[in-house]
Protein backbone atom coordinates (compact mmCIF):
# COMPACT_ATOMS: atom_id res chain seq x y z
CA UNK A 1 0.00 0.00 0.00
CA UNK A 2 1.38 3.46 -1.05
CA UNK A 3 1.50 5.92 1.89
CA UNK A 4 -0.67 9.03 1.50
CA UNK A 5 2.30 11.42 1.43
CA UNK A 6 4.05 9.24 -1.22
CA UNK A 7 0.92 9.17 -3.38
CA UNK A 8 0.61 12.96 -3.09
CA UNK A 9 4.25 13.41 -4.03
CA UNK A 10 3.83 11.08 -7.04
CA UNK A 11 0.68 12.93 -8.12
CA UNK A 12 2.44 16.30 -7.82
CA UNK A 13 5.42 15.02 -9.83
CA UNK A 14 3.12 13.84 -12.62
CA UNK A 15 1.37 17.20 -12.71
CA UNK A 16 4.72 19.00 -12.89
CA UNK A 17 5.99 16.69 -15.66
CA UNK A 18 2.79 17.09 -17.67
CA UNK A 19 2.96 20.88 -17.24
CA UNK A 20 6.59 20.98 -18.29
CA UNK A 21 5.88 18.81 -21.32
CA UNK A 22 2.92 21.00 -22.29
CA UNK A 23 4.98 24.16 -21.92
CA UNK A 24 7.80 22.72 -23.98
CA UNK A 25 5.37 21.85 -26.78
CA UNK A 26 4.07 25.41 -27.03
CA UNK A 27 7.55 26.72 -27.71
CA UNK A 28 7.82 24.75 -30.96
CA UNK A 29 7.11 27.08 -33.91
CA UNK A 30 4.01 26.01 -35.82
CA UNK A 31 3.87 26.12 -39.62
CA UNK A 32 1.39 28.62 -40.99
CA UNK A 33 -0.57 27.62 -44.12
CA UNK A 34 0.50 29.74 -47.09
CA UNK A 35 -1.96 32.63 -47.41
CA UNK A 36 -4.37 30.91 -45.00
CA UNK A 37 -5.52 28.33 -47.54
CA UNK A 38 -6.68 25.47 -45.33
CA UNK A 39 -8.04 21.98 -46.08
CA UNK A 40 -11.80 21.81 -46.44
CA UNK A 41 -14.52 19.21 -46.88
CA UNK A 42 -17.04 21.75 -48.20
CA UNK A 43 -18.76 21.29 -51.53
CA UNK A 44 -16.81 23.03 -54.29
CA UNK A 45 -18.46 25.73 -56.40
CA UNK A 46 -18.95 25.25 -60.10
CA UNK A 47 -18.74 29.00 -60.77
CA UNK A 48 -17.09 32.05 -59.19
CA UNK A 49 -18.29 35.64 -59.38
CA UNK A 50 -15.62 38.04 -58.11
CA UNK A 51 -17.03 41.51 -57.47
CA UNK A 52 -14.55 44.36 -56.95
CA UNK A 53 -15.75 47.74 -55.73
CA UNK A 54 -12.74 49.83 -56.68
CA UNK A 55 -11.74 52.07 -53.76
CA UNK A 56 -14.52 50.60 -51.56
CA UNK A 57 -13.26 50.66 -47.98
CA UNK A 58 -15.26 50.28 -44.78
CA UNK A 59 -16.07 54.00 -44.71
CA UNK A 60 -17.59 53.81 -48.18
CA UNK A 61 -19.52 50.64 -47.30
CA UNK A 62 -20.86 52.22 -44.08
CA UNK A 63 -21.90 55.44 -45.82
CA UNK A 64 -23.60 53.51 -48.61
CA UNK A 65 -25.50 51.39 -46.09
CA UNK A 66 -26.73 54.36 -44.04
CA UNK A 67 -27.69 56.34 -47.14
CA UNK A 68 -29.65 53.30 -48.33
CA UNK A 69 -32.02 53.26 -45.35
CA UNK A 70 -29.58 51.40 -43.07
CA UNK A 71 -29.48 48.29 -45.21
CA UNK A 72 -27.11 46.70 -47.70
CA UNK A 73 -27.07 43.60 -49.86
CA UNK A 74 -23.74 42.80 -48.20
CA UNK A 75 -25.68 41.90 -45.04
CA UNK A 76 -26.96 38.83 -46.90
CA UNK A 77 -23.46 37.40 -47.31
CA UNK A 78 -22.41 34.60 -44.98
CA UNK A 79 -18.74 35.25 -44.19
CA UNK A 80 -16.50 38.30 -43.74
CA UNK A 81 -12.70 38.53 -43.80
CA UNK A 82 -10.02 41.18 -44.25
CA UNK A 83 -7.20 41.35 -46.76
CA UNK A 84 -3.92 43.27 -46.63
CA UNK A 85 -3.74 45.36 -49.81
CA UNK A 86 -0.14 46.60 -49.89
CA UNK A 87 1.85 46.32 -53.13
CA UNK A 88 5.20 44.67 -53.78
CA UNK A 89 7.05 47.99 -53.81
CA UNK A 90 4.81 50.35 -51.83
CA UNK A 91 2.72 50.18 -48.67
CA UNK A 92 -0.02 52.08 -50.53
CA UNK A 93 -1.08 50.05 -53.54
CA UNK A 94 -2.60 51.16 -56.82
CA UNK A 95 -5.36 49.32 -58.67
CA UNK A 96 -2.96 47.59 -61.07
CA UNK A 97 -0.80 45.95 -58.39
CA UNK A 98 -3.86 45.11 -56.28
CA UNK A 99 -5.82 43.57 -59.16
CA UNK A 100 -2.74 41.61 -60.26
CA UNK A 101 -2.59 40.17 -56.72
CA UNK A 102 -6.22 38.98 -57.06
CA UNK A 103 -5.82 37.82 -60.65
CA UNK A 104 -2.35 36.25 -60.60
CA UNK A 105 -1.51 35.62 -56.96
CA UNK A 106 1.66 37.75 -56.81
CA UNK A 107 2.62 40.96 -55.08
CA UNK A 108 3.98 43.34 -57.69
CA UNK A 109 4.88 46.99 -58.24
CA UNK A 110 2.36 49.79 -58.68
CA UNK A 111 1.46 50.11 -62.35
CA UNK A 112 2.04 46.44 -63.21
CA UNK A 113 -0.60 44.60 -65.24
CA UNK A 114 -0.41 40.82 -64.86
CA UNK A 115 3.38 40.80 -64.39
CA UNK A 116 5.63 40.22 -61.39
CA UNK A 117 8.27 42.48 -59.86
CA UNK A 118 10.63 41.57 -62.72
CA UNK A 119 7.96 42.38 -65.37
CA UNK A 120 7.59 38.68 -66.19
CA UNK A 121 4.05 37.70 -67.21
CA UNK A 122 2.13 35.60 -64.69
CA UNK A 123 -0.94 33.63 -65.86
CA UNK A 124 -4.19 34.86 -64.36
CA UNK A 125 -7.03 32.86 -62.86
CA UNK A 126 -9.08 33.84 -65.92
CA UNK A 127 -6.47 32.27 -68.18
CA UNK A 128 -6.25 29.16 -65.96
CA UNK A 129 -10.04 28.88 -66.07
CA UNK A 130 -10.03 29.11 -69.87
CA UNK A 131 -7.38 26.39 -70.08
CA UNK A 132 -9.60 24.17 -67.94
CA UNK A 133 -12.56 24.63 -70.30
CA UNK A 134 -14.45 27.14 -68.19
CA UNK A 135 -16.29 30.13 -69.62
CA UNK A 136 -14.95 33.54 -68.59
CA UNK A 137 -16.04 37.17 -68.48
CA UNK A 138 -15.15 40.72 -67.44
CA UNK A 139 -17.48 43.66 -66.79
CA UNK A 140 -16.51 47.15 -65.62
CA UNK A 141 -17.89 50.67 -65.33
CA UNK A 142 -14.50 52.00 -66.43
CA UNK A 143 -12.83 51.31 -69.75
CA UNK A 144 -12.35 47.57 -70.17
CA UNK A 145 -8.59 48.22 -70.56
CA UNK A 146 -8.42 50.01 -67.19
CA UNK A 147 -6.16 48.59 -64.48
CA UNK A 148 -8.57 46.25 -62.69
CA UNK A 149 -10.13 44.38 -65.63
CA UNK A 150 -6.85 44.53 -67.56
CA UNK A 151 -4.98 42.64 -64.84
CA UNK A 152 -7.16 39.57 -65.41
CA UNK A 153 -6.48 39.33 -69.15
CA UNK A 154 -3.39 41.32 -70.10
CA UNK A 155 0.33 41.34 -69.30
CA UNK A 156 2.04 44.72 -69.53
CA UNK A 157 4.75 46.55 -67.64
CA UNK A 158 2.65 49.70 -67.40
CA UNK A 159 -1.06 50.15 -66.81
CA UNK A 160 -1.48 53.10 -69.21
CA UNK A 161 -0.35 51.21 -72.31
CA UNK A 162 -4.03 51.01 -73.22
CA UNK A 163 -3.69 50.13 -76.89
CA UNK A 164 -1.28 47.28 -76.11
CA UNK A 165 -3.62 46.04 -73.38
CA UNK A 166 -6.53 46.07 -75.85
CA UNK A 167 -4.50 43.85 -78.20
CA UNK A 168 -4.05 41.34 -75.37
CA UNK A 169 -7.80 40.66 -75.56
CA UNK A 170 -7.02 38.94 -78.87
CA UNK A 171 -4.58 36.58 -77.17
CA UNK A 172 -7.19 34.88 -74.97
CA UNK A 173 -10.48 33.08 -75.46
CA UNK A 174 -12.45 35.18 -72.98
CA UNK A 175 -16.12 34.57 -73.74
CA UNK A 176 -17.57 37.95 -72.81
CA UNK A 177 -16.39 41.43 -71.94
CA UNK A 178 -18.39 44.60 -71.33
CA UNK A 179 -17.03 48.06 -70.53
CA UNK A 180 -15.95 51.39 -71.96
CA UNK A 181 -12.94 52.25 -74.07
CA UNK A 182 -14.13 51.62 -77.63
CA UNK A 183 -11.49 54.03 -78.93
CA UNK A 184 -8.71 51.67 -77.88
CA UNK A 185 -10.19 49.07 -80.24
CA UNK A 186 -11.42 51.08 -83.24
CA UNK A 187 -9.97 54.62 -83.05
CA UNK A 188 -6.38 53.74 -82.32
CA UNK A 189 -3.26 55.79 -82.91
CA UNK A 190 -1.77 52.85 -84.85
CA UNK A 191 -5.01 52.70 -86.95
CA UNK A 192 -5.49 48.98 -86.31
CA UNK A 193 -9.13 47.84 -86.36
CA UNK A 194 -9.49 45.56 -83.36
CA UNK A 195 -13.26 45.37 -83.86
CA UNK A 196 -12.60 43.46 -87.07
CA UNK A 197 -9.82 41.44 -85.45
CA UNK A 198 -12.24 40.41 -82.70
CA UNK A 199 -14.86 39.46 -85.28
CA UNK A 200 -12.25 37.36 -87.04
CA UNK A 201 -11.72 35.61 -83.68
CA UNK A 202 -15.39 34.71 -83.41
CA UNK A 203 -16.77 37.64 -81.39
CA UNK A 204 -20.08 39.35 -81.89
CA UNK A 205 -18.91 42.95 -81.42
CA UNK A 206 -21.42 45.66 -80.55
CA UNK A 207 -21.29 49.05 -78.87
CA UNK A 208 -23.76 51.54 -77.44
CA UNK A 209 -23.80 53.41 -80.79
CA UNK A 210 -25.07 50.42 -82.73
CA UNK A 211 -27.29 48.64 -80.20
CA UNK A 212 -28.74 49.26 -76.74
CA UNK A 213 -27.65 46.63 -74.23
CA UNK A 214 -31.22 45.65 -73.40
CA UNK A 215 -31.81 44.99 -77.12
CA UNK A 216 -28.72 42.81 -77.40
CA UNK A 217 -29.72 39.14 -77.14
CA UNK A 218 -26.57 37.26 -76.09
CA UNK A 219 -27.94 33.79 -76.84
CA UNK A 220 -26.52 31.95 -79.82
CA UNK A 221 -23.23 33.83 -79.98
CA UNK A 222 -19.92 32.08 -79.46
CA UNK A 223 -18.22 35.12 -77.87
CA UNK A 224 -19.38 38.64 -77.04
CA UNK A 225 -17.72 42.06 -76.85
CA UNK A 226 -19.85 45.08 -75.93
CA UNK A 227 -18.29 48.53 -75.58
CA UNK A 228 -20.31 50.97 -73.50
CA UNK A 229 -18.47 54.25 -74.22
CA UNK A 230 -15.87 55.74 -76.54
CA UNK A 231 -13.62 56.42 -73.54
CA UNK A 232 -14.71 56.19 -69.88
CA UNK A 233 -18.40 55.60 -69.13
CA UNK A 234 -20.27 58.45 -67.49
CA UNK A 235 -21.09 58.35 -63.73
CA UNK A 236 -24.31 56.65 -62.68
CA UNK A 237 -25.63 60.05 -61.47
CA UNK A 238 -25.40 61.31 -65.07
CA UNK A 239 -27.30 58.40 -66.58
CA UNK A 240 -25.08 55.30 -66.76
CA UNK A 241 -27.33 52.34 -66.05
CA UNK A 242 -25.86 49.23 -67.63
CA UNK A 243 -24.05 47.41 -64.79
CA UNK A 244 -26.96 45.46 -63.30
CA UNK A 245 -28.41 44.56 -66.72
CA UNK A 246 -25.01 43.56 -68.08
CA UNK A 247 -24.20 41.45 -65.04
CA UNK A 248 -27.37 39.35 -65.08
CA UNK A 249 -27.35 38.93 -68.87
CA UNK A 250 -23.71 37.84 -68.62
CA UNK A 251 -24.41 35.34 -65.84
CA UNK A 252 -27.27 33.77 -67.79
CA UNK A 253 -25.09 33.61 -70.91
CA UNK A 254 -22.06 32.11 -69.14
CA UNK A 255 -24.17 29.55 -67.25
CA UNK A 256 -25.79 28.40 -70.48
CA UNK A 257 -22.45 28.25 -72.27
CA UNK A 258 -20.62 26.52 -69.44
CA UNK A 259 -23.16 23.91 -68.41
CA UNK A 260 -20.41 21.30 -68.05
CA UNK A 261 -17.31 23.16 -66.82
CA UNK A 262 -18.59 26.26 -65.02
CA UNK A 263 -17.48 29.89 -65.32
CA UNK A 264 -15.38 32.67 -63.78
CA UNK A 265 -16.35 36.34 -64.07
CA UNK A 266 -15.09 39.58 -62.53
CA UNK A 267 -17.57 42.46 -62.15
CA UNK A 268 -16.11 45.83 -61.15
CA UNK A 269 -17.85 48.89 -59.76
CA UNK A 270 -15.05 51.13 -61.00
CA UNK A 271 -16.20 54.64 -60.18
CA UNK A 272 -16.52 54.34 -56.39
CA UNK A 273 -12.79 54.95 -56.62
CA UNK A 274 -13.25 58.03 -58.80
CA UNK A 275 -15.60 59.60 -56.25
CA UNK A 276 -12.90 59.10 -53.62
CA UNK A 277 -10.17 60.62 -55.79
CA UNK A 278 -12.44 63.62 -56.42
CA UNK A 279 -13.20 63.93 -52.67
CA UNK A 280 -16.84 64.04 -53.76
CA UNK A 281 -19.19 62.42 -51.23
CA UNK A 282 -22.27 62.58 -53.49
CA UNK A 283 -20.38 60.91 -56.36
CA UNK A 284 -19.07 58.21 -54.04
CA UNK A 285 -22.51 57.52 -52.52
CA UNK A 286 -24.32 57.25 -55.84
CA UNK A 287 -21.75 54.74 -57.11
CA UNK A 288 -21.93 52.78 -53.84
CA UNK A 289 -25.71 52.60 -53.97
CA UNK A 290 -25.67 51.36 -57.56
CA UNK A 291 -23.06 48.73 -56.75
CA UNK A 292 -25.10 47.57 -53.76
CA UNK A 293 -28.09 47.04 -56.06
CA UNK A 294 -25.90 45.02 -58.42
CA UNK A 295 -24.61 42.90 -55.53
CA UNK A 296 -28.21 42.23 -54.50
CA UNK A 297 -29.22 41.11 -57.98
CA UNK A 298 -26.12 38.93 -58.32
CA UNK A 299 -26.89 37.31 -54.95
CA UNK A 300 -30.48 36.63 -56.06
CA UNK A 301 -29.02 34.89 -59.11
CA UNK A 302 -26.30 32.95 -57.29
CA UNK A 303 -28.47 31.80 -54.41
CA UNK A 304 -31.07 30.48 -56.84
CA UNK A 305 -28.30 28.74 -58.78
CA UNK A 306 -26.81 27.03 -55.71
CA UNK A 307 -23.47 26.22 -57.37
CA UNK A 308 -21.87 29.67 -57.40
CA UNK A 309 -19.41 31.28 -55.00
CA UNK A 310 -19.70 35.08 -54.79
CA UNK A 311 -16.82 37.16 -53.40
CA UNK A 312 -17.18 40.92 -52.88
CA UNK A 313 -14.17 43.02 -51.98
CA UNK A 314 -12.12 46.06 -53.02
CA UNK A 315 -8.62 46.51 -54.32
CA UNK A 316 -7.94 49.32 -51.79
CA UNK A 317 -9.64 52.23 -50.05
CA UNK A 318 -9.63 55.63 -51.77
CA UNK A 319 -9.67 59.06 -50.15
CA UNK A 320 -9.42 58.16 -46.47
CA UNK A 321 -13.18 58.66 -46.35
CA UNK A 322 -14.91 59.17 -42.97
CA UNK A 323 -18.50 59.91 -41.94
CA UNK A 324 -18.66 63.18 -39.99
CA UNK A 325 -20.62 64.02 -36.81
CA UNK A 326 -23.11 66.23 -38.69
CA UNK A 327 -24.33 63.19 -40.65
CA UNK A 328 -27.79 61.64 -40.46
CA UNK A 329 -29.19 58.57 -42.20
CA UNK A 330 -30.70 60.89 -44.81
CA UNK A 331 -27.70 63.16 -45.15
CA UNK A 332 -24.17 61.79 -45.07
CA UNK A 333 -21.48 64.41 -44.50
CA UNK A 334 -18.13 62.97 -45.52
CA UNK A 335 -14.55 64.08 -45.10
CA UNK A 336 -11.38 62.92 -46.81
CA UNK A 337 -7.76 62.70 -45.69
CA UNK A 338 -6.32 62.14 -49.16
CA UNK A 339 -7.07 62.37 -52.86
CA UNK A 340 -5.25 59.05 -53.33
CA UNK A 341 -5.50 55.55 -51.91
CA UNK A 342 -4.90 54.64 -48.27
CA UNK A 343 -3.38 51.55 -46.66
CA UNK A 344 -6.28 50.34 -44.52
CA UNK A 345 -7.18 46.64 -44.63
CA UNK A 346 -10.14 45.80 -46.87
CA UNK A 347 -13.27 43.73 -46.10
CA UNK A 348 -13.94 40.54 -48.05
CA UNK A 349 -17.53 39.24 -48.14
CA UNK A 350 -18.33 35.75 -49.41
CA UNK A 351 -21.40 33.60 -49.99
CA UNK A 352 -22.02 30.18 -51.51
CA UNK A 353 -20.01 26.94 -51.71
CA UNK A 354 -16.63 27.25 -49.91
CA UNK A 355 -17.42 30.78 -48.75
CA UNK A 356 -15.92 29.96 -45.34
CA UNK A 357 -12.46 29.89 -46.96
CA UNK A 358 -12.58 33.69 -47.09
CA UNK A 359 -12.95 34.43 -43.37
CA UNK A 360 -9.96 35.61 -41.35
CA UNK A 361 -7.12 38.02 -42.14
CA UNK A 362 -4.78 37.32 -45.04
CA UNK A 363 -2.74 38.79 -47.89
CA UNK A 364 -4.61 40.06 -50.95
CA UNK A 365 -2.84 37.34 -52.96
CA UNK A 366 -4.72 34.76 -50.87
CA UNK A 367 -7.92 35.65 -52.75
CA UNK A 368 -6.29 34.18 -55.87
CA UNK A 369 -5.12 31.09 -53.95
CA UNK A 370 -8.52 30.51 -52.42
CA UNK A 371 -10.35 30.93 -55.76
CA UNK A 372 -7.91 28.56 -57.49
CA UNK A 373 -8.47 26.00 -54.77
CA UNK A 374 -12.24 26.40 -54.90
CA UNK A 375 -12.27 25.73 -58.66
CA UNK A 376 -9.62 22.97 -58.38
CA UNK A 377 -7.42 24.84 -60.83
CA UNK A 378 -3.69 24.13 -60.94
CA UNK A 379 -0.77 26.48 -61.45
Amino acid sequence: MIPKFAFSTLKLSCVVLISLFACSKTTIPQATPVNNVTPTLEKSPKNIILMIGDGMGLGQISAGLYANGNKSALERMEYIGLHKPYAGNKLITDSAAAATAFACGVKTYNGAIGVDMDTIAVPSILEHAESDGMATGLIATSTIVHATPASFIAHDAYRKNYEAIAEDFLKTDIDLFIGGGAKFFNQREDEKDLYQALRNNGYQVEDYFSKELEDFDFSGYEKIAYLTAIDSPIPVAKGRDYLAKASIKALDYLKQKSAEHGFFIMIEGSQIDWGGHANNTAYLLSEMQEYDRVIGEVLDWSQADGETLVIVTADHETGGFAIQKESTMDSIVGAFTSDYHTGTMIPVFSDGPMASEFKGIYENTAIYDKMMKALSLSN
